[in-house]
């Protein structure tokens, strides 16, 4: 099996549809059919068993599903090992991040790396959604948790307390909730993946039994734009309530434990001129924002 034949069959594997895979592969549907059936000719077996659900592996399909992530593997390294001996400030470079982080840091650190670099090339991706550096799914990532793999480099560039925060409007209107009381007679907005994710979920360590939750948001950007509209009261890193004008309520708490926001890369990639300029500027940017 040659490389090109590997990556038809790990598209279709991990999207289940030919059409799946095609949108990943950036090409059309019936290639993606034929060049599965002439794979599965020229090994003499049935890779996968079609389904009214998709594409399912057959026992001959996870045996080579082992070898083909291998292949995987060594094609990724070989890429990032070439890629890291290139000094040439040209090219693109992929980073992924939050959508808060995109707004206030990322897009101002791209502004300056453009009329320094005007050759660099920037592709930003703004999600929730957790992406792979180990296999190039981008070259750079900005997140708020510390990754645990060995081949990942990573540097922590900000660390807020989060507090509580509402708008003024909602303040005039509603006044300030009181300590203690789990939230009694007030609106709410809240993360999603936080509310999910916990038990007994609270604000600042309060609980918000008495509450009211009139939002949920998969986004930290929506949490704030939420709270600013006067929605309800939220939780969110006090720099960024500081930055958006809105009243911190209960000062004196903060939640447990502080918002991190850490810099991601591949350790074969960290001295590829490129990519060392994009983590120069988004450095600076978190330094001159934290100054």
């Amino acid at each position: 099996m040659n490389w090109d034949d590997a990556r038809v069959f790990l598209a279709v594997c991990r999207e289940s549809t030919l059409r799946g895979a095609a949108r990943v592969l950036g090409v059309d549907q019936a290639t993606v059919g034929r060049r599965i059936v002439a794979l599965e000719k020229s090994l003499s077996a049935a890779l996968f068993l079609r389904t009214s659900d998709g594409y399912a592996l057959t026992a001959m399909g996870e045996a080579a599903l082992k070898s083909v992530e291998k292949m995987e593997q060594s094609a990724l390294e070989l890429e990032r090992r070439i890629q890291g001996l290139d000094d040439r400030l040209i090219g693109n470079v992929r980073v992924a991040t939050t959508d808060s982080l995109a707004i206030d840091f990322l897009i101002p650190a791209i502004a300056r790396l453009h009329q320094r670099h005007p050759d660099v090339r920037v592709q930003l991706d703004a999600s929730t959604q957790i992406i792979s550096l180990v296999k190039r799914e981008a070259d750079i990532a900005v997140r708020n948790t510390r990754p645990d793999n060995p081949d990942l480099i990573a540097r922590r560039i900000a660390r807020w307390p989060v507090g509580l925060f509402a708008s003024r409007d909602y303040v005039d209107a509603h006044g300030e909730p009181t300590p203690g009381s789990a939230f009694e007679g007030h609106d709410l907005v809240v993360y999603q993946p936080y509310l999910q994710g916990q038990k007994e979920f609270t604000l600042v360590a309060e609980p918000v039994s008495r509450g009211r939750i009139v939002a949920s948001l998969s986004s930290s950007l929506l949490v704030r734009r939420s709270i600013a509209a006067g929605i309800g009261v939220g939780e969110i890193p006090v720099y960024m309530g500081e930055r958006d004008g809105l009243v911190r309520l209960w000062p004196e708490r903060t939640r447990p434990l502080p918002y991190e926001v850490w810099l991601v890369t591949h350790a074969d990639l960290r001295h590829t001129a490129r990519v060392r300029a994009v983590i120069d500027e988004v450095v600076g940017a978190f330094a001159q924002e934290n100054e």
